[in-house]
């Protein structure tokens, strides 16, 4: 069944298209009477007014837009996105707000859709995450002029507006930690190297390893999936001079990573500790229970739905929030080294 028009209401009311708009608006130049009976139409016809066209008219979308660059599949099975994905509707459904979630190949891709849901006003504001090195996104969204927030910092991201955790500061505190247990072979199996807060994880262990006295502080990059942790995993492990510990991007790389270790017979925490930088239910169910940055990710989406109402509502207050650093909650999958 095709949608009801103004035309159908018109129609069925038997008034002109400018008497629909202006009763379904609000706006004088109709009788009190035909406003009424025009209105009972539309609701009996369902009549819901068409984003775009309202748009269009200099009326919101009622919409906001998040478009992810990621294999659907690894965005399907982490916690932090179902989490943060929670906080930010929880956020924009106060204020009767959709969120629009479309998940895209690549880079070009996302682009691309920015432009066209902007063309279509089909969103008032786009959510950005995974900042990326260089990224071209930020000149894209700046030329299209449509309040944006970055999940993401700090600095590197032009004139739009950022929440933003200190990443440097959150490997630290576990580079330290770990430091402290007496590791001195720590591994980290690190995000896309494209993107900024993978490349910050990075410089912080490198910076802290001769601070710090470790032998060897190596980073590699995976696409955060389970079965890339686990191949890495698999090979970190098989070398003769094996890490002591692993630090792991995400939680659920690390849960794949505890099981490599079991199916070799390394024990954990005895042979290897693993650190996680995401927390999650997963990372408290396995045994032994993963310790992790712990930050509540349903809050951090609520905080940037927030901050990009307020920017909608009023462009100028547009503002950088840094919030606290994710702390380290320590469990049984970290302990002393043997030997």
């Amino acid at each position: 069944m095709s949608r009801p028009t103004i035309a159908d209401i018109a129609r069925e009311a038997g008034v002109s298209k400018g008497a629909v708009s202006f009763a379904l608006n609000g706006r004088p130049g109709v009788s009190e009477e035909t406003r009424q009976r025009i209105l009972l139409i539309a609701e009996r016809m369902k009549w819901r007014p068409h984003s775009a066209a309202r748009a269009l008219g200099g009326a919101r979308a009622g919409a906001v837009g998040l478009v992810l660059a990621r294999p659907a599949r690894t965005v399907g099975v982490e916690p932090f996105f179902a989490q943060l994905l929670s906080g930010l509707q929880a956020e924009f459904s106060v204020r009767s707000t959709a969120l629009q979630l479309l998940v895209v190949e690549d880079t070009a891709a996302e682009i691309e859709v920015y432009r066209r849901w902007a063309s279509e006003h089909r969103v008032d504001g786009f959510v950005l995450v995974d900042l990326q090195v260089r990224d071209p996104r930020i000149e894209v969204l700046e030329e299209l002029g449509i309040p944006t927030v970055v999940l993401g910092g700090p600095g590197r991201h032009g004139r739009l507006p950022s929440v933003w955790a200190d990443d440097r500061e959150a490997m630290l505190s576990i580079v330290e930690y770990l430091a402290a247990l007496g590791h001195r072979r720590i591994a980290h199996l690190a995000g896309l190297p494209a993107f900024q807060h993978t490349q910050r994880r990075i410089r912080a262990l490198r910076d802290a390893a001769k601070r710090l006295g470790l032998s060897e502080a190596l980073s590699l990059p995976t696409d955060f999936s389970d079965a890339e942790g686990a191949a890495a995993t698999r090979t970190l492990l098989a070398r003769r001079e094996r890490p002591t510990a692993i630090i792991y991007d995400n939680d659920v790389m690390a849960v794949a990573g505890l099981g490599v270790a079991t199916e070799m017979g390394v024990s954990v925490p005895g042979e290897l500790s693993i650190v996680s930088f995401d927390d999650s239910v997963l990372a408290r169910i396995v045994h032994p229970p993963l310790t992790a940055l712990s930050r509540d990710t349903f809050l951090l989406g609520e905080q940037v739905a927030r901050a990009l109402l307020a920017v909608i509502d009023d462009p100028s207050a547009a503002v950088d929030l840094k919030t606290p650093t994710p702390r380290l909650t320590v469990r049984e999958s970290t302990a002393v080294p043997r030997g």
